[in-house]
């Protein structure tokens, strides 16, 4: 049977406009790290720290994941020693801000109604 796409991009086919969203920042660290993105520029460290439960090598495979996808730029300063290397969003990046927050103002409405505060 023929799978029936409404678009195709980077020559993978998609079946609606939802599914190209969840394609860049699905999964569970993206729009995390996104997000602390979208407060300016971090280092590695920084990410790291903001995001405890997650290991070295997931935050590297999803940083490179972000970048290849054009969601976040990678600079390397090697003016002075130690390597420096930071994170953050292209314009293509931040045109995601508006989306992040709205995914913000709903995961708080819905940890205020079903959860606690700890």
């Amino acid at each position: 049977m023929d799978e029936k796409f409404k678009f195709k991009l980077n020559g993978k086919g998609f079946h609606c406009e939802t599914d190209v969203a969840i394609s860049f920042i699905g999964g569970k660290w993206k729009t995390v790290l996104l997000w602390y993105l979208k407060g300016g520029k971090k280092r590695f460290g920084e990410l790291r720290s903001h995001c405890p439960h997650i290991t070295e090598r997931m935050l590297s495979i999803t940083l490179k994941q972000l970048e290849s996808d054009g969601l976040i730029s990678r600079k390397v300063y090697t003016k002075k020693p130690p390597l420096k290397v930071v994170y953050s969003l292209t314009d293509f990046g931040k045109s995601l801000i508006p989306v992040l927050d709205a995914i913000e103002a709903w995961g708080k409405e819905v940890a205020l109604k079903k959860g606690d505060t700890v």
